[in-house]
């Protein structure tokens, strides 16, 4: 869960090893209505989901998405063995992340 200042919502990320599949919908609007009646706060508007799959059709993602009561996003990603040049310097490496989480606990 992550919150965006500017539009002032929650935000639901789900990651997805595999294909789309129509049911990820009705899991993340039981997310959603989670976030909205346990953790919203007065005056921020309705959490937002979106839903990062390896693949996708778009014809099914629209079919799924069509009678959705909630705001749903479907995406897809791409691995890579390296990061883009332009982020070199701007991400921390293996070892800083290991420790940052090492603080967390």
């Amino acid at each position: 869960m992550l919150y965006h200042r500017r539009l002032k919502c929650l935000l639901a990320i789900e990651l997805k090893i595999g294909e789309f599949q129509p049911e990820f919908v009705g899991k993340m609007q039981f997310y959603l209505t989670a976030l909205d009646r346990q953790v919203r706060e007065a005056g921020e508007n309705p959490s937002i989901g979106i839903l990062l799959c390896k693949e996708k059709n778009r014809t099914v993602v629209e079919y799924a998405l069509h009678d959705a009561s909630k705001p749903i996003g479907v995406s897809t990603y791409r691995m890579v063995k390296r990061h883009p040049k332009e982020l070199e310097g701007q991400l921390p490496s293996p070892d800083e992340i290991a420790k940052l989480l090492e603080g967390a606990r």
